[in-house]
């Protein structure tokens, strides 16, 4: 076996056992909504998506530690179970086309890309926006559509969408991503005034256009920069 097989092999391992400790948490503390059950569709996402080709080289023995890890410009790589809830909540499907602010790393946009049949992603910093980009190209995803820019306005020119989701946490809910939300859609996005302070909010638009809240659970998110903030 090659070096390069063995490490293949080695990270695919280390994967799995990442994976079964996202179900356990699941099972224990569920996502919220009373699902106490990873998807099946998540968990072969996450099985498949190589979180090391997303972290820094200084923490690729790091890689599948179930924890958030720096990424350099003040950001994070978000906690796997996070990760793993969070898309679960959105309920996309395989025809869905799916929003992210905040692309970051572009680990969650590997694993929304290996569901929806779209993904439209934003990133305000650039140096980010760009490595993200070049990893996901080199990994063979072409369902991606990058914009670097503030995502408080969202993108209306590509919506409106399935699902939102936000990988930082903003003050208040802005209002154009729940205007681009389609009916039956779902937002995802961490609000609160500080990382001791956030819940992680669930916005369902249903099928006549009236919008529903839910706080689900506390969570710990690097601030939206930007006019997002606001």
């Amino acid at each position: 076996m090659s070096r390069s097989e063995d490490a293949q092999q080695s990270s695919a391992r280390a994967r799995a056992r990442l994976v079964e400790t996202i179900e356990h948490e699941v099972r224990i503390y569920g996502l919220g909504e009373g699902t106490q059950q990873l998807d099946p569709r998540v968990r072969a996402a996450m099985l498949k998506v190589p979180r090391e080709r997303f972290v820094a080289v200084d923490s690729a023995a790091s890689a599948y530690d179930n924890r958030p890890l720096p990424i350099g410009h003040r950001q994070t790589i978000s906690q796997p179970l996070i990760v793993a809830a969070m898309t679960q909540l959105l309920q996309i499907g395989p025809s869905a086309h799916v929003l992210e602010v905040g692309t970051g790393s572009g680990y969650q946009t590997a694993v929304l890309a290996e569901l929806a049949s779209q993904v439209s992603t934003i990133e305000i910093v650039e140096p980010l926006a760009a490595g993200a980009k070049q990893v996901l190209a080199d990994l063979g995803y072409e369902n991606i559509a990058f914009r670097c820019g503030d995502g408080a306005a969202g993108w209306p020119e590509q919506g409106p969408f399935d699902g939102i989701i936000v990988t930082a946490a903003a003050r208040q809910i802005p209002q154009a991503l729940v205007d681009q939300l389609k009916p039956g859609g779902r937002l995802v996005i961490p609000v609160g005034p500080d990382a001791m302070g956030q819940d992680l909010l669930l916005v369902e638009k249903d099928a006549a256009g009236q919008v529903h809240e839910r706080r689900l659970f506390s969570v710990a998110f690097v601030p939206l920069t930007g006019a997002e903030r606001s």
